[in-house]
């Protein structure tokens, strides 16, 4: 979501290392850029002119004007800014002393606020928690069916009781039997879904305040829409001012958004950022981290996430034994190859995976070949793949004209289609052949920088 002020900032820097020093003028110059390309990325304006004047007060001062490589400083310059501006350390999420702790979910209607709670869910499940959700919206049936359907796809405990009436009494009622489930079922979490309108209104803030005093919760997260911009801003500040947020998530990262939200509603709202929707599916959910983030706007990447993903969703034995066979003299089967797709398409979009990369060096390019990759490609190929027998998966050598016919009928591709993966298939083999007869498997497990890797 941030490639438009990444590409900008990147041409502002590279003019600067252009120069070979830095004055007041192209300073004032690439500032003026650096203000266009956040306000174009609907920063909030007030955001924009306290950012910017602080990096002028530390980029025209003595030490950078007249340091060796003044650009390289002015970067780090607002690579902290940034940092400071989004909160220099990733929020803490907060735990109740006894049992259960209580998150209370608050945002406007279509924010995503369901899909969250299951997400989030979903997330303390993973951390060996035991939360149970609650629907408190009595006011649309359906928002409370929407929950059930979530808590059944992350098979998460559900109180569902009586809705009752439609009135701020039957929100309290349910909201209390709920956590007497809690505690009687051993669920150390609760999660409490709350009703949204499509704009913010008093009968609304009143119930919020009044289930915020009835439950004291140690969480109150608000869910915001990345891609309504300014909007998700001011209504988190409106949020903020009724109940003392003490967190925002922010669903729809992996949209097209421009990134304003983010950047302007911790320092509009003073609550931090705790996690972000990065997807669809209900694991897309990540704590916030400041540094990571900035680091991809600036280019640098965020590999240290993307290692993370890769830890929680890969199979390491799997990952493991593939790379034994694949460096060994034999090589690795079809069979192996397919099942490594299969591990790769668990870490989300090819594009999502390469906006983790660096846009420097080698990696310069990645981002817009990642954007013409058609992503059917991949379920085309293991379609191709199981349409083979195993003898075939073992030994593609034996894939000769008729069964290269009998596989692309099988698999509802043509036989182009089977002749580009055998031979994309056959160059995979010969590189790894060629690594394993180079050392390359020796010299890695023995630590050996190799040049160029």
């Amino acid at each position: 979501m941030f490639d438009n002020l990444s590409e900008k900032l990147q041409r502002v820097f590279k003019s600067l290392r252009g120069e070979g020093k830095l004055s007041a003028e192209n300073m004032e110059a690439a500032l003026r850029e650096i203000r266009m390309a956040l306000l174009e990325a609907d920063v909030n304006f007030k955001v924009v002119k306290e950012l910017i004047d602080h990096i002028r007060d530390k980029a025209l001062g003595q030490e950078v004007m007249t340091a060796l490589s003044p650009a390289e400083q002015v970067i780090k310059i607002v690579r902290d800014e940034l940092i400071e501006t989004l909160g220099r350390d990733a929020a803490r999420f907060k735990f109740a002393s006894q049992p259960p702790t209580v998150i209370l979910m608050a945002g406007l209607q279509g924010s995503g606020k369901t899909t969250t709670s299951g997400k989030l869910a979903h997330w303390l499940q993973k951390g060996g928690h035991r939360p149970l959700l609650v629907s408190v919206d009595v006011y649309r049936p359906a928002a409370r069916e929407q929950l059930k359907v979530v808590a059944q796809a992350i098979r998460a405990n559900l109180y569902e009781g009586e809705a009752g009436e439609s009135s701020t009494a039957a929100v309290e009622r349910l909201a209390m039997l709920a956590r007497k489930e809690a505690v009687n079922t051993g669920c150390d979490v609760l999660i409490v879904d709350t009703a949204g309108r499509l704009h913010i209104d008093e009968q609304l803030m009143r119930e919020m305040q009044s289930l915020k005093q009835l439950l004291n919760p140690q969480e109150i997260l608000f869910v915001a829409d990345s891609m309504t911009g300014q909007d998700a801003v001011n209504s988190a500040k409106e949020f903020h001012d009724r109940l003392s947020l003490t967190g925002v998530v922010l669903t729809k990262m992996d949209g097209d958004a421009r990134g304003g939200a983010a950047l302007s509603i911790r320092r509009v709202t003073g609550a931090p950022i705790k996690f972000i929707g990065t997807g669809e599916k209900y694991d897309a959910l990540e704590p916030f981290h400041p540094d990571r983030i900035v680091s991809r706007i600036l280019g640098m990447g965020d590999i240290l996430s993307l290692i993370e993903r890769a830890e929680a969703t890969l199979d390491k034995k799997k990952s493991a034994e593939f790379a034994a066979r694949a460096l060994s003299g034999d090589g690795f089967s079809l069979e192996d190859f397919r099942d490594q797709l299969r591990q790769v398409k668990k870490l989300g979009s090819l594009q999502n995976i390469m906006g983790h990369l660096p846009r420097i060096g080698p990696f310069a390019n990645l981002q817009q070949a990642a954007g013409k990759v058609d992503e059917k490609q991949l379920v085309r190929v293991e379609a191709i793949i199981n349409s083979m027998t195993g003898y075939e998966r073992a030994h593609h050598e034996a894939i000769n004209g008729s069964r290269r016919k009998r596989i692309a009928r099988g698999s509802g591709t043509s036989i182009q289609e089977v002749n580009n993966l055998l031979r994309q298939y056959a160059q995979m083999r010969k590189m790894f052949k060629s690594m394993s007869k180079s050392g390359f498997m020796n010299k890695r497990l023995a630590g050996i920088k190799l040049p160029g890797m």
